[in-house]
């Protein structure tokens, strides 16, 4: 953990003497679930969030939604962020009639230090998950963060150790999994409905790019360094499309999701980005969490029309479109018959199996996921696994990344998930995606 700089220990010993403070600020009154059971003030969840752009305060939304849920800090590297976040989480505590009261951190330790968080909600680039993740493991906090789980294999490797060794929940973002279609997708493959899966067509897009973007001053209220963090590439500078900026006066939020994902030196591109959903949900359906393929085959490679992924069973994936619609999603294609689900449609060959079902999916209604969110609560109260734990991150992330290492290989890799190794494969093994050197002070 890299260790703040200065007055650190006057600053933290202040802190926790304002959490202590905090704890008798904030008072919550019972809560009633849509089934009328009455959650009590000591059955309370308190949280904290870390990382509080775009996708931070659309979790903070999907949390609110979440009887017995209280929100107490945040932290992020951007102080008009921290701003605009405080000012959300005081509107909504006034609302429920609740202390207002939301303290703001720039370092994720302190944040940590605090004694009456329960649960964080993490929604940093993939470049922080592991450190911020193994960190709040370890200070004793649950943890809801983002898809995909880690930004390489070793990361999310060291995350499964972290949850499990500190006897934490952990749920990955991967809201499609508490989602009625893709449910219902699982549920129909895992019965045998449409025979024994054969191929799946799994579309997600493309693979990331090197980074191309110019070098631009910085902003005032941005601590670049510390958005770097283990970050260990001398190409990576800043540009406003990494860390988007907003503005409070006047009010002007972001323009875009943070860029950082489509490039290689910061992030695995849409293989990650939509490949922690749908390579996700398509493991789920045919039994492989934990699990993985075997083979990947780059796009190109002697002719190969498109990324595919070899199982031990024999199925084969390709990363391919399907519909005539275009956009994410997958088909099932078993021997007796096909399934293609995505955002808001799943359609059968055997439509006795289930009606046609297709609905206009607003923009950004995934990214407002509250039962995905309630799972993750319900689970941090019965301290039982959530839909998506820490060893299905760990291997829709491994797929991921795998699939990115044969591709800038530009050649095929060989994997065994049994063992997590490359075989003799050493060209592979000291690849970036695999494990990466942090940079100093920092360290996994």
């Amino acid at each position: 953990m890299k260790e703040n700089e200065g007055n650190g220990m006057n600053r933290r010993r202040f802190l926790g003497l304002s959490a202590l403070g905090l704890t008798g600020l904030t008072i919550l009154p019972s809560w009633k679930t849509p089934d009328g059971t009455t959650i009590a003030p000591s059955d309370r969840v308190v949280m904290g969030f870390i990382g509080l752009g775009q996708q931070g305060c659309s979790d903070f939304n999907s949390f609110t939604g979440c009887p017995g849920v209280q929100v107490v800090a945040g932290c992020d590297v951007d102080a008009i962020k921290r701003d605009r976040f405080k000012m959300r989480v005081e509107g909504w505590q006034k609302s429920k009639n609740v202390a207002q009261r939301c303290d703001m951190y720039e370092f994720y330790e302190d944040l940590l230090d605090r004694k009456d968080i329960d649960a964080v909600s993490i929604a940093t680039p993939d470049h922080w998950h592991a450190l911020t993740t193994i960190h709040a493991c370890k200070a004793g906090k649950d943890v809801y963060v983002q898809k995909p789980l880690a930004f390489t294999i070793c990361e999310g490797l060291a995350m499964v150790r972290a949850v499990r060794d500190n006897n934490r929940v952990l749920q990955m973002g991967s809201q499609q999994r508490s989602s009625k279609e893709f449910q219902t997708a699982i549920s129909l493959v895992r019965s045998g409905a449409i025979g024994h899966i054969e191929t799946i067509y799994a579309k997600v897009g493309e693979p990331p790019k090197p980074l191309d973007l110019p070098e631009m001053p910085i902003p005032s209220s941005l601590n670049w360094n510390l958005w770097m963090g283990p970050l260990n590439d001398p190409k990576v500078h800043y540009h406003p499309d990494l860390c988007p900026p907003i503005s409070l006066d006047p009010v002007q939020n972001e323009k875009l999701w943070g860029a950082w994902r489509w490039y290689r030196e910061t992030g695995n591109g849409y293989t990650a980005d939509w490949g922690a959903h749908m390579f996700d949900i398509s493991q789920a359906a045919i039994g492989m969490d934990g699990s993985g393929p075997c083979e990947f085959i780059p796009k190109g490679y002697n002719g190969a029309k498109y990324l595919t992924m070899k199982y031990q069973n024999g199925i084969i994936m390709t990363e391919q479109d399907f519909r005539k619609e275009g956009g994410q999603g997958i088909c099932f294609n078993g021997t007796k018959g096909w399934l293609k689900v995505a955002r808001g449609f799943i359609e059968c060959s055997d439509k006795s199996l289930l009606e046609k079902e297709e609905k206009k999916i607003d923009a950004g209604q995934y990214e407002v996921s509250s039962p995905h969110m309630q799972n993750f609560i319900d689970a941090v109260r019965s301290r039982k696994n959530p839909i998506a734990p820490v060893e299905v991150g760990c291997s829709t992330n491994t797929l991921c990344c795998l699939a990115n290492i044969a591709t800038e290989l530009q050649r095929p890799v060989k994997w065994d998930p049994a063992t997590l190794s490359f075989g003799d494969d050493k060209e592979a093994a000291s690849h970036r995606l695999y494990n990466y050197k942090y940079r100093r002070p920092y360290s996994l």
